[in-house]
């Protein structure tokens, strides 16, 4: 009998075992990142790096931290200079080149780094202010500003290098986390739904058979399709509704980035299933419905 015991309690501590190894697996994934550097409006990122070796070498000193702690990077100096990308674009098309690597690079979190250049005579510094984006929503997962300190020296290569040593560790853990929170909860977005001035619909609408008000049906379908059924309403009129926090998957089912497009695209079947005719705006991290 004691023998069973003991194989028992073994069998409980190495189940104990390959469930804490899974969560931890389940928390260090890490993303594939981009490093982009900031543009202006109106600036052209090709000459703008072109023309200042100091934010190539920024650049690759942010990439360089990021490959040391393990992380895949995807180089976006490369792509830029794929002649593919750039082949037979119109102006319009050029000038928007930043936004359509980052979309097309595969990556799940982009960088974006300023550079600022203070001369003084006790002293130059750099500044670099570093932001993450989460690719497919736009939510921000970290920033920080990191300075160089002031030295006599015009190497302002060296000297953004130096800002990026002193901020690097605390940027990155606060992005791993916010990173792991999604892994394991879901990517956060808004959502409002609203109607059209001459709408013969609003949230105290019975549609159905069952009769329900739209509202319910709307939050019905958000307790099926918001991930791990996780949303918050933060409140509810005749003519509106505000979700403020909705949670997507990271990933759809063939390993892509699931996005707030996919997810109104969802809402779409959903409103067609009802009868309903609704117009989706994406800005920034929310999602904008209005029933006609």
């Amino acid at each position: 009998m004691k023998k069973i015991f003991k194989l028992f309690l073994i069998c409980l501590l190495i189940g104990s075992c390959f469930v804490d190894n899974v969560k931890a697996e389940q928390v260090t994934v890490q993303p594939k990142i981009m490093v982009v550097p900031f543009v202006k409006d109106g600036e052209d990122i090709r000459t703008v790096l072109e023309d200042d070796a100091d934010k190539r070498i920024v650049l690759t000193k942010i990439k360089e931290a990021f490959d040391s702690r393990g992380f895949t990077t995807i180089d976006f100096l490369g792509k830029l200079k794929a002649g593919s990308i750039q082949a037979g674009m119109s102006d319009d098309q050029q000038s928007d080149i930043k936004s359509m690597i980052i979309a097309s690079s595969g990556a799940d979190i982009y960088v974006d780094a300023e550079m600022i250049i203070n001369r003084s005579e006790s002293g130059n510094t750099v500044k670099v202010i570093i932001t993450a984006y989460d690719i497919s929503t736009g939510g921000s997962l970290s920033n920080k500003v990191g300075d160089s300190g002031k030295f006599y020296t015009d190497d302002f290569g060296r000297l953004g290098a130096k800002a990026i040593e002193s901020c690097a560790d605390d940027f990155l853990n606060v992005m791993q986390t916010k990173f792991n929170d999604m892994v394991q909860n879901g990517k956060s977005l808004n959502m409002t739904i609203g109607f059209d001035e001459g709408s013969q619909y609003n949230m105290n609408s019975e549609i159905g058979d069952e009769m329900l008000t739209l509202a319910d049906l709307i939050e019905m379908w958000l307790e099926e399709h918001a991930y791990q059924g996780n949303f918050h309403v933060q409140g509810t009129t005749a003519t509106k509704m505000i979700v403020d926090d909705v949670r997507i998957p990271l990933k759809d089912s063939n390993g892509n980035n699931f996005t707030i497009a996919a997810f109104g695209r969802e809402f779409v079947k959903f409103a067609r299933k009802h009868g309903l005719k609704i117009t989706r705006n994406v800005v920034n991290n929310s999602l904008i419905i209005t029933i006609s």
